[in-house]
Formats: C-alpha cells, structure tokens, sequence
C-alpha cells in the first residue's frame, strides 16, 4: 500500500517484536526481530536463516575462517505473535485514544504495544 506524503511502506512488523516463520526453511520457528530494512522489505530475526559467511583475515581477527549469521527473510513469511496469547496472529490498524494508529490483534481484538 503506497503512503501519501511519507513513502516508506508501513509494515505490520517493528524491531523488538516476536515473530512466528510461516514459509521458508525455518518454517514453525519463532525469534525477536532485530532489525527491519523498510526499503527491501527484509527483517533480520534473531537466530533464524542462519548462513555461513567467509571471513578474511584482519588485524582484529588474524586467523579469519568460516562465522554463521542470520540473513534477512521477506516481511510477508513473518506473522506477529501476539505477546498475551503467545499465538501467530494477523494484526490490524485502528485508531487509539490519543488519535494515533496503534496495531491490535485481529484475533483477540486487543492493542499490541510497542
């Protein structure tokens, strides 16, 4: 969905919260996010698509080798879990008190901080 004035996507994901893998090789798995790339779409969750990176030999790190560390997956093969329920849940948009959008579960129908 294109925004009006700002053209960042607006993505029903923010770092920190709790994720379940619904497609993919981690599918079933759950993580915290720990970073969002808003322009490609990407999350980084944290111990999840691990891969195997090749690292050079620095001066911090003489010896080099072979270090595993989680890659991005796609947004859309991420669901939110909701925090009370501990239960993937779609989430949705609506207005609070204070006249901001705040996320709420489309299950429970409660509103997810954060």
């Amino acid at each position: 969905m294109e925004r009006k004035f700002n053209k960042q996507p607006k993505l029903h994901i923010k770092t920190g919260d709790t994720v379940k893998v619904i497609s993919g090789n981690d599918k079933g798995k759950t993580g915290k996010i720990l970073s969002v790339n808003l322009q490609k779409r990407r999350a980084i969750v944290e111990g999840l698509n691990m891969v195997t990176k090749h690292v050079k030999p620095t001066a911090s790190n003489p010896q080099g080798g072979i270090e595993k560390k989680e890659a991005s997956i796609h947004v859309s093969n991420l669901m939110l879990v909701d925090p009370k329920t501990g239960e993937a849940t779609r989430i949705g948009r609506k207005l609070g008190e204070n006249g901001k959008l705040v996320r709420y579960s489309k299950k429970t129908g409660e509103v997810i901080n954060g």
